[in-house]
């Protein structure tokens, strides 16, 4: 995951449940994601030097603290060398179902954007994404509808 210039790229996680971190209802997740997925993937990827910056966004800030502290113990103290730093969005003390627009706008044009949302946020939150230039994958579905899916094209 790095950019045509060999540099690492900066990842935004949109989305902080089970698939990302595997932390459900206030705690861990009770299945094979119980670590997570993604955020662990991204954090291993930085460890290998082919991602830089992460960053997590979700709607409700305020599980920040207990998603760190899920994640502390379900990959920095299982995993070596694990760096699990990462910016979240909202604030510990906020919650904002389009936190993605200013979580989105602290990245740049080649960065990437993994969405892992309820299917009805993905159309919104990728097009944020590629207003900002960012490489986008979603989960699937990707979108809903065959608009969405056109739209979202023409604007990538």
């Amino acid at each position: 995951m790095t950019d045509d210039g060999g540099k690492k790229v900066d990842v935004l996680m949109v989305g902080t449940g089970e698939y990302t971190t595997g932390y459900v209802g206030g705690k861990g997740a009770d299945s094979d994601k119980g670590a997570g997925v993604v955020a662990l993937t991204m954090f291993d990827l930085r460890r290998r030097g082919k991602v830089d910056r992460c960053g997590m966004c979700g709607v409700n800030g305020k599980k920040f603290p207990g998603i760190r502290d899920h994640m502390q113990r379900c990959i920095g103290d299982v995993y070596g060398g694990m760096d699990l730093t990462c910016e979240t969005f909202p604030g510990d003390d906020a919650v904002d179902p389009r936190g993605y627009v200013e979580a989105s706008s602290k990245f740049k044009a080649g960065d990437v954007a993994i969405i892992f949302t309820p299917d009805d946020t993905h159309f919104d939150i990728a097009m944020e994404c590629v207003k900002h230039g960012m490489h986008v994958m979603v989960t699937k579905p990707i979108v809903q509808t065959l608009e969405h899916h056109l739209a979202l094209a023409k604007a990538a």
